[in-house]
């Protein structure tokens, strides 16, 4: 049920996200999402791919510092609330969100959300026994075609 996202530490600077898109783009490596932190001289992309050990493979041989993550995909209800019941069932397990970013896309009648929490494992556990699907790599790219 999870995901591997690749995190790249960069420099801010102009043309820096075009190059690692013209790479990953050259190698036909497709991005489902990404998120940009960042601060005045630094920033972290983080990005889903379709082919992770490939991306990763041809951003260290461009030179890049690449981290893989494991990251959830968890369906949210599309209305008012949504999210916030989905935070709700964690913090009932004193788990902590680190980061959290959206897809651009629905499966099916639900927002996707891609959450990076401190306990994968017991955030899976409790979003199952509270019946909120948490998408695995395959259904994730099924839902893309």
């Amino acid at each position: 049920m999870k995901i591997r996202q690749i995190a790249i530490f960069m420099e801010n600077k102009p043309g820096h996200i075009m190059g690692i898109c013209r790479i990953l783009a050259d190698a036909g490596i497709s991005i489902t999402t990404l998120s940009l932190a960042d601060t005045q001289q630094y920033g972290i992309l983080r990005l889903i791919v379709n082919q992770w050990e490939k991306a990763a493979e041809t951003l260290e041989k461009a030179g890049y510092v690449v981290n893989i993550t494991e990251v959830l995909a968890v369906e949210v209800e599309d209305k008012p609330g949504g999210l916030l019941q989905v935070l709700e069932i964690i913090r009932s397990g004193d788990i902590n969100v680190e980061y959290m970013y959206a897809f651009t896309f629905r499966h099916g009648e639900k927002a996707v959300m891609v959450f990076r929490f401190n306990d994968p494992d017991k955030a899976i556990e409790l979003l199952a026994k509270s019946r909120v699907k948490v998408l695995d790599g395959v259904a994730l790219f099924k839902e893309m075609h």
